[in-house]
């Protein structure tokens, strides 16, 4: 029942992020709240059957961008109750539509059976750093789409409305903190996941390891340089898309390649 539930859910959950992206904007604040919740509830029993419950569970690229992407949308639900100035939902609805069915097209290998809990710490800690540092960069294309407004008062800011650039600013550094904090407690779950001791296979650099100690350095020294030397605004946007793309290579990319053009299992 579990196998045969998914594909419906499945097209279900893309149908209703479809119907978001394409009439979102001319539902009423209460249509559109229940639209989004709907999405949101659908997107997670796909997620729930698919890897929680599934036996054998997969995971790979296309289930982490999935993940993410269900994440940020519960965030964005959250946000836009303190918020309602916030109209980010047309992007996340067709975000939302391609990870779901692309995790149905590509849903991994099969994971682990002997997989430790702090193995399992780590990745659940990777996928909420990837969230974090998600909502991080829609903050600041957001806090773009602001500061343009200001620089060209004439123009349209439907994504925004009237909301302060300071306080979408203010925003994405809080979770370019989040991220980084997470991020860094996933580093020490990956180095001891192997029942408390040190793990050899963590200390050896692969292509994943190496994009996300990119990742890592990046985001130190933006929080460094917003810290002391005051970095804001283009420099600390254009930081942020820097340091999320290393990340997004650290695992999403590099099992991409291993997955889809290599055709091998996730490693």
């Amino acid at each position: 029942m579990i196998v045969s539930a998914t594909p419906v859910l499945t097209a279900l959950a893309a149908l209703c992020y479809g119907f978001l992206a394409v009439r979102g904007a001319r539902l009423s604040p209460t249509g559109l709240r229940t639209s989004l919740v709907l999405a949101a509830l659908l997107h997670g029993g796909v997620l729930l059957l698919s890897y929680l419950l599934a036996q054998p569970a997969h995971f790979g690229f296309a289930p982490a961008l999935s993940i993410t992407a269900w994440l940020v949308l519960i965030v964005y639900i959250a946000e836009s109750r303190l918020l309602p100035q916030l109209r980010a939902r047309v992007a996340l609805a067709w975000l939302g539509m391609a990870t779901v069915v692309l995790a149905y097209l590509f849903p991994g290998s099969p994971t682990q059976s002997n997989a430790t809990t702090g193995l399992d710490v780590h990745i659940a800690l990777g996928l909420a750093a990837y969230a974090l540092f998600a909502c991080a960069v829609l903050h600041a294309g957001l806090m773009q789409s602001a500061e343009a407004h200001l620089r060209h008062p004439k123009s349209s800011n439907l994504l925004t409305g009237d909301l302060p650039v300071m306080t979408l600013e203010r925003l994405m550094f809080a979770f370019v903190f989040a991220g980084f904090i997470v991020l860094t407690a996933s580093f020490v779950a990956a180095l001891f996941f192997a029942d408390g001791e040190l793990s050899a296979q963590a200390l050896r650099w692969s292509h994943k390891i190496v994009f996300a100690v990119l990742a890592w350095l990046t985001f130190t020294t933006l929080l460094a340089g917003h810290r002391w030397l005051g970095w804001r605004g283009r420099k600390a946007v254009r930081m942020v898309y820097a340091g999320a793309a290393f990340l997004f290579l650290s695992y999403v990319g590099s099992h991409f390649v291993l997955e889809v053009l290599l055709k091998r299992g996730a490693a």
